[in-house]
């Protein structure tokens, strides 16, 4: 199941980049670059850096140029999570394009790539919701509810991967079709951002 491989790519991208903890390492890709498991790798590793780059930012003691610097980086790292949400798209597109349709046959509410990219977020929800559970200095009540939050985030996880292999069997069976829209961001035009518009000239 697609599922099971994703899932297998996005830990083994969230062990490595804690083996270091740290939002400045260098970046390599163990996958070849015509190989879905490199999209996933570099997927995940930009969602893992961010989601430490929100906790940085939410430091109540950081100096104002220094999360300036960092929100710009959060605003790159949003785009590149982004493209790489249409990269996977394209590679659905690109093997699904011969399937024959059926008549009737519906759209899904969001793409695989989509359903996915919150499969990676999931994935580090429950990386560091298990760090929480499991820390040796915490109070029984705060392991309790972390434990409670765990196991939700587990059957979330089960859920949501028989989605995306369901969507993906009926995309494949022509009961269900993609239709993606490419990216309609506003803020990072300098003809759309009024602010940005402004500016120019």
């Amino acid at each position: 199941m697609f599922s099971s491989l994703a899932l297998k790519i996005f830990q083994e991208s969230i062990d490595t980049y804690h083996v270091k903890d740290n939002v400045h390492q260098e970046f390599s890709n163990p996958y070849a670059k015509d190989k879905i498991e490199h999209l996933l790798y570099r997927k995940n590793w930009i969602d893992t850096v961010q989601w430490h780059y929100e906790d940085i930012i939410r430091d109540p003691q950081i100096n104002p140029d220094d999360a300036l610097v960092l929100k710009r980086k959060i605003d790159a790292s949003n785009q590149d999570r982004t493209d790489l949400v249409e990269y996977i798209d394209s590679h659905f597109l690109n093997k699904y394009q011969s399937v024959q349709i059926k008549d009737g046959a519906k759209i899904n509410t969001e793409s695989p790539a989509w359903a996915i990219d919150r499969l990676s977020i999931l994935a580090l929800k429950i990386y560091h919701m298990q760090e929480e559970a499991d820390r040796m200095d915490a109070s029984e009540e705060h392991i309790k509810k972390c434990t409670d939050k765990l196991n939700v985030l587990l059957e979330q996880k089960e859920d949501l991967s028989t989605a995306i292999d369901q969507l993906l069997e009926d995309i494949e069976k022509g009961d269900k079709y993609m239709k993606v829209y490419k990216q309609m961001k506003m803020y990072n035009d300098d003809e759309l951002n009024p602010v940005l518009r402004g500016q120019k000239g």
